[in-house]
Order: C-alpha cells, then structure tokens, then sequence
C-alpha cells in the first residue's frame, strides 16, 4: 500500500516489533509491580517491554512520573500521520499500546514530515482533514501546520509537563522527545579541549580543513541552518556555508553515516544530532568517538519530535488522550533507551552520560520559526551545498 492509500491498517505485532527492538532489559520486580504493574494484577505490557537495551541501559534505574496506569484506557480508533525518519522506533511504540490496549486502534499514514504537513494543510482546505493527530520528527513541520491554523490548542493536561522552550508558545503543539546538535569527534584525532563552543569556528580554523563531515541533504541539518539564518542573519551563515565547503568538508548521506565516518577515522569530527553517535557506540566495541556541544548559538540547537492535534477532528479527546500517554515514564524510558532520545519529563534521564537539557546550553529559539524554511534552501542552492 503507498502512502497516498491514507491510513488503513492496524500494526501487526511481529512486524513492529521485528523493526524496533533488538531485545529489552529486565526491570526489577518491585519496580515493575510498584510502578508499572506485574503479573500479579494481569499486565501484559511492563516497563521491560517499553525499555531497550545494551550498555546504555544495563543497571538502568527506573524511571519517575506519570504511569500510563494512571491514565484512562486508549480505547477507540485514532487517526495518526506519522513524519520522519524514526517512524519505524515510533510504531514500536504504538503497537505496544496497542497490546496494553486491545480496545485501542491506531491507524497510520507514513511519509518524511513536511509531506505530511503538507497533505495535512491541503486536506484541511479542502475541508476534509483525515488526521487526527500529527506526530513528526521535527518542530518545523508542526509549525507549518499551526501556523496555517490547522492546529487545535492543548490542555494543560498535555503541556504541563514539558519545558516550555520544547512546545509551541501558543500551545498548539508540544515536543514528546529531544535531540541535541553537537559535535561527534575522533578521540583519536582531537581531544574535547580542542573542539570549539561556538559552530562558526569550524569555518575558519585551519586544523578543522579536510577533516570534518556533514549530511547537508538531512532535515535537522537544514532546521540547523535555519536557526543560524533566524539567529545570525542570512550573510553570516551564507560565509559559514561557503567557509565549510572551502574547507572541503564531506558530505554524507544522513548524520548516522556522518557519525560513523568520525568512528572509522574517515573524518575526524562532524555536525549531527547527538544520538547518532551513541548508536554508533552501542553497534560497536568501544569506538573512537565521543561528542562535544557548542553553547547558545545554532550549533547548539535542541530540537524536539512532538504531537499536534488536527483541528476539526472528532476524537480530539482520545488524541489528547493519546499525547499524555507519550509524556508518560514508560513512554519517555522507550523514548530515551530506544532512540537514545531527550527525555521531555524530568523523572527520566538520558541514557548514557549525556548531559541533561539542563545542563546544555542552547540558544532562545521558538522552534516553530523553524518552519520558515524556503529560505534556507534558497541559501544552500546558492551556495551550492544543495
């Protein structure tokens, strides 16, 4: 089925499952039946099967917050778009509500974010809108789709609990987990003292020339131009561009074979969101890399995958529903030790030793500016990294 078919289907088990998990830690009994309920009072879905697993999550504790026990049930048939990337890790998800849920029903429609934004906006002006939430990768894409006003506004319920630097300013939109720009290094190659704070010294260092890698053709690299154009002006981060290329730096496909390239000494360091890295570390024994962030410029951006709920549907209750349950501890443990994503909650920490939210340093950005991206991409034709 193409994705033009819409959303027909429910996620089988094995499918979903076949795709997202490599195995799952196990959870202490008395964390599982104080928090998240055992075999004594018919769970069938526990904080085991929510978890990963690997180095990142051995000796793990358990996470703090909200239970999805105590949440009413999912039950009905909800209508989701799902954007991006780590669709895949976001249906494994899905399907273990599904399993907790036998009453409930999700049917989704898969394709990159800003499609989906887009298939979202002309639905809606054609005044048949088919979604009833839109779950996408990246800020941007639900800023295009609230900025056109096809966005209902969220209960407290849903934003409370997350920062409100990783949520629309006007509640129309709320991020469910994060990932960090930064900087995978060869330890081999540099140290952390010799990687600068601040992004735009990669343009003009000589010791960076012929060694660094990027995926200019990737969405959150784009969003990360569009933050520096947003923050430092289009001639700044036209230089920055054209300063990178005259350092001859690579490009790759995406930022995963980024990271990778940094670990097998290919280049020695690159531009790509933080848990690339780290799932290059969990794929191999002790490879040479390790990250480095810049502070409060656009290198230093945390962006956030979120929910919005499609105005004029008729189940907004079971979408509202639906969005507090990926804010919940099992859901942000799965976000956190599946995707080695940013929590948004903060009983539950980033695997590994990431440094929390709190302790980075990015700049004051609405996110939903990043949806004004044709300008980037004109910027980037110009340049010619595009």
């Amino acid at each position: 089925m193409s994705d033009d078919d819409g959303p027909r289907r429910r996620l089988g088990r094995r499918e979903v499952l076949a795709a997202t998990a490599t195995g799952a830690a196990t959870a202490t009994a008395g964390c599982v039946g104080s928090i998240f309920g055992g075999e004594e009072d018919g769970q069938e879905v526990s904080l085991s099967d929510f978890r990963g697993s690997g180095p990142f999550v051995s000796g793990r504790a358990a996470p703090e917050g909200t239970s999805m026990d105590d949440l009413d049930d999912l039950s009905g048939t909800l209508s989701i778009y799902i954007g991006g990337g780590e669709g895949g890790l976001y249906r494994g998800l899905i399907e273990l509500l599904q399993q907790k849920y036998p009453d409930f029903d999700a049917q989704l429609k898969s394709a990159p974010s800003t499609q989906l934004a887009n298939t979202i906006i002309q639905e809606s002006e054609n005044g048949n809108p088919r979604a009833d939430l839109f779950w996408s990768i990246d800020a941007s894409s639900l800023g295009l789709v609230a900025n056109e006003g096809y966005a209902t506004s969220l209960p407290s319920a849903v934003t409370d609990p997350v920062p409100s630097e990783l949520q629309d300013g006007n509640g129309r939109w709320v991020g469910v987990a994060g990932r960090a720009r930064a900087i995978p290094y060869n330890t081999n190659r540099f140290s952390a003292s010799d990687i600068p704070n601040k992004v735009d010294a990669f343009a003009n260092q000589e010791r960076f020339a012929n060694s660094m890698g990027w995926g200019p053709t990737y969405g959150a690299f784009k969003s990360f131009v569009t933050a520096m154009r947003i923050m430092d002006g289009r001639e700044a981060t036209k230089q920055w561009l054209q300063g990178m290329l005259d350092q001859n730096t690579k490009e790759f496909r995406d930022e995963y074979f980024t990271s990778r390239a940094v670990a097998t000494g290919e280049i020695s360091a690159g531009f790509a969101n933080h848990y690339y890295a780290l799932r290059v570390k969990a794929a191999r024994e002790n490879p040479p890399i390790d990250l480095a962030f810049t502070e409060n410029d656009a290198g230093a951006l945390v962006n956030v995958s979120g929910v919005e709920i499609i105005k004029g549907t008729q189940r907004s209750e079971l979408a509202q529903l639906f969005a507090q349950h990926l804010l919940t501890a099992e859901a942000q443990e799965f976000f956190a030790t599946r995707a080695y994503a940013y929590p948004m909650i903060g009983g539950v920490q980033p695997v590994g030793d990431l440094p929390t939210i709190d302790e980075l340093n990015p700049p004051e950005l609405d996110l939903t500016e990043l949806s004004d991206l044709e300008p980037t991409l004109e910027l980037m034709r110009e340049v010619g990294v595009l």
